[in-house]
């Protein structure tokens, strides 16, 4: 389908039932427009299974016997003809089955662990609405009297399997935001993002920075190709994500593929997605990776930097040097770097040669590899910064340390020059606890911009904000690390202690008694 044509296959599904309580709604996809099967989240039916048990269970299936009496559902459509006020059309609709998705379950558990107190939705979200891996695992599949389809027109969304997708690949979320809240404004909203990390078997855990709302839970996210085609590639399960804490600013996706999949291995005969499932020339549905590969390869090799009490990012800047934040190291005298390659993980150690004074406004240290890694791909340096341009953020935020480095995608929002020399960095990227050491990278040429510092956090609200965040521009430790190169003396990088008060009150907002 065209990219424009996204918003028409979303649906905003309203359930209700419940003495009371209030309706809860969510986001849907219409999958096979004449038979008029939608797709969504489970979680808002978790209030009707009589009995609770059966979310925790081995249960690969759920039918409509296991569910209240009282339980009532209602699809609301976009006008097809774009009227003008735009207007929704409702629909009643029946649950046809809850279907288990294991591969998405399995690779949740391994990797959001219960020891980074992970969470997933708000603090005043309805709290019969169970939100763990029980529940996020489970999907529902409706069936209402929708439009049908003309004669060019095969019912079936156009979809494709998660297993080829490479991180950076551009997609689009398609959910409305607040669920049945104001249906003519924000039914069918879109997101751009990029696949920020992939998990678990045949990609069945999708994080992307697509940005979404609380309401599109159950929304799409669709693969967007050069020419603005579209493909639905995974069903949004949570669009908030909390790590210890930290609003993590990513979405969490289901594999569409692995959830079909559970359905006709469950149903067999009885599948009631057969004209999705059975597309003829199924095999062109799934997208090339060559054009993704070769993009990420222009990106610098990052690593993970563990100094034992702290870790995060570290940028290979030559094949035996790489460079991260003084607060990574951690005052310690060598630490273990890992680095992620083809699905291995390769552990060396390095020493650190250089770590910036606490005083300095420039937190960066070097780590000098005891092993060469040949293989790394080597940034090129940039010398220019246009406000506005397209970034990527590459580091071991996010999912980073179990999945290897996360993409994020932004724009150079700011850029702080004293005397021509730019001395600060701002993006709209993503960044989370783990990033700091990382890439920020031009989007369409790989050149290296600068090394994430931090983002930023409000202190009296406890408060983060991942996508506020403070980057050392390329320039600062270009010209250090050039003389190093030719001299092989430390000392040089001492001009990064001794920039001048303009400099510090320039990243003033790292002492002790500022707010941020």
């Amino acid at each position: 389908m065209e990219l424009k044509d996204v918003e028409k296959s979303c649906c905003v599904v309203k359930i209700s039932g419940t003495p009371g309580r209030k309706p809860v709604s969510c986001s849907g996809v219409i999958v096979h427009r004449r038979s008029g099967t939608v797709v969504c989240t489970g979680l808002p039916f978790s209030r009707f299974v009589a009995d609770r048990g059966l979310l925790s269970s081995d249960a690969g299936l759920l039918f409509p016997r296991s569910f209240s009496d009282t339980l009532r559902i209602r699809v609301c459509l976009p006008d097809p003809q774009r009227s003008k006020p735009p207007r929704q059309r409702e629909v009643s609709a029946e649950l046809l089955l809850l279907v288990n998705c294991v591969e998405f379950k399995q690779a949740f558990v391994g990797v959001f662990r219960e020891a980074d107190q992970w969470r997933f939705h708000g603090d005043d979200e309805d709290a019969e609405l169970v939100r763990d891996a029980q529940s996020l695992c489970w999907f529902a599949v409706l069936r209402a009297p929708l439009v049908g389809g003309n004669g060019a027109d095969p019912g079936a969304i156009p979809w494709q399997s998660s297993r080829p997708l490479q991180k950076g690949c551009p997609v689009v979320a398609c959910g409305s935001p607040f669920g049945s809240l104001c249906l003519d404004l924000f039914i069918g909203a879109l997101s751009r993002g990029i696949i920020s990390n992939l998990a678990g078997e045949d990609n069945a855990v999708i994080l992307t920075d697509a940005r979404c709302l609380p309401g599109t839970e159950g929304g799409g996210l669709f693969v967007v190709e050069a020419t603005d085609r579209a493909r639905l590639v995974g069903l949004i399960v949570s669009p908030f994500g909390w790590k210890s804490n930290e609003w993590i600013g990513l979405t969490l996706v289901c594999s569409v593929d692995l959830i079909f999949r559970n359905i006709s291995r469950r149903m067999g005969a009885q599948d009631p997605l057969p004209g999705v499932w059975l597309q003829p020339g199924e095999a062109d549905l799934r997208m090339s990776s060559t054009a993704q590969a070769s993009e990420a390869v222009r990106y610098p090799t990052v690593c993970l930097v563990d100094s034992g009490q702290v870790w995060g990012s570290g940028v290979v800047v030559t094949t035996e040097l790489v460079l991260t934040c003084r607060h990574v190291v951690s005052g310690k005298p060598s630490v273990t770097l890992k680095f992620h390659q083809g699905g291995r993980v390769c552990e060396v150690v390095g020493d650190v040669l250089f770590s910036t004074k606490a005083s300095s406004p420039y937190d960066l240290a070097l780590i000098e590899l005891r092993v060469p890694v040949p293989e790394a791909v080597i940034p090129q340096m940039s010398q220019s910064f246009d406000l506005g341009e397209a970034v990527v953020v590459v580091g071991y935020g996010g999912l980073g340390r179990a999945c290897g480095p996360s993409l994020t995608s932004g724009v150079l929002s700011k850029a702080i020059r004293l005397n021509c020399r730019p001395v600060m960095l701002q993006t709209t990227c993503a960044v989370q606890a783990g990033a700091s050491g990382g890439a920020v990278v031009q989007k369409h040429s790989g050149e290296l911009l600068g090394i994430v510092s931090s983002n930023a956090r409000d202190l009296a609200a406890s408060v983060t904000y991942p996508h506020l965040n403070f980057v050392i521009p390329a320039p600062v430790f270009q010209r250090p690390l050039q003389e190093f190169h030719q001299t092989r003396k430390v000392d040089v990088f001492s001009a990064l202690n001794t920039s001048e008060k303009a400099v510090q009150r320039v990243w003033r907002l790292q002492g002790a008694q500022s707010k941020l």
